[in-house]
């Protein structure tokens, strides 16, 4: 069965000056395991994609599958639940909280569970998997390069063990020698311990990661 299934997914969005409607009858099924690129030009519906598969935002009609459980028929707090313990986010912005340092910051979605006694432990491991050193650990982000705190978001999306990672451009604010070691990261946790990754980029040089590729213009898959 999909990890994540689209039937007939459109969404609208209601303007003043009208309509725009940013998916048109999305069909698509994401397999365990696979690597799968999402690309199209600038406003095709590439994030809108991304976001309604991390159940952010949540279709206009159709119906969308995550981890076996219709999201229509969720409640808000069910969606939140799972998206802390099936979904890891990795963004182009980072996002991580400046105030504090690298290991709390990848501890923070574990004391959002409820904080258990290996909570630091399970940071540290991660953090360590994705090549940050125990010298980083008490650093605030901005004491970081650009690749270094992109690895801590990325451990920080692995802290909880998710079924699949979502990557919306996590190389694009980065040089490309940092960019190709962040995609080599994401590539090994796909292949090593089989997470799921769906990435949405606008760079052609990625398609060599993936499984498959899937393209959307004018928020219709091409």
């Amino acid at each position: 069965m999909p990890v994540i299934s689209f039937d007939n997914v459109t969404k609208v969005y209601p303007l003043p000056a009208g309509d725009v409607v940013a998916l048109a009858g999305i069909d698509l099924a994401i397999e365990k395991g696979e690597f799968v690129l999402v690309m199209g030009p600038s406003g095709s519906g590439k994030s809108t994609l991304l976001n309604i598969m991390g159940s952010l935002d949540v279709p206009t009609s159709g119906e969308v599958t995550i981890a076996g459980r219709q999201i229509s028929r969720m409640s808000d707090d069910e969606l939140t639940l799972m998206r802390r313990d099936h979904i890891g986010f990795v963004f182009q912005q980072f996002n991580l909280i400046p105030l504090l340092s690298v290991v709390e910051n990848v501890e923070y979605p574990l004391i959002l569970k409820g904080r258990q006694a290996g909570d630091r432990e399970r940071a540290i491991e991660v953090l360590a998997a994705v090549g940050i050193t125990e010298t980083h650990l008490t650093h605030k982000p901005g004491e970081l390069s650009g690749g270094q705190q992109q690895r801590v978001a990325i451990a920080r999306a692995l802290a909880n063990d998710p079924d699949f990672l979502l990557c919306d451009e996590p190389t694009g604010n980065l040089d490309t020698k940092t960019g190709t070691a962040i995609m080599d990261l994401i590539a090994r946790m796909n292949r090593e311990e089989g997470k799921t990754v769906v990435m949405v980029t606008h760079d052609p040089r990625m398609t060599e990661y993936a499984d498959r590729t899937v393209r959307i213009v004018d928020g219709r898959l091409a």
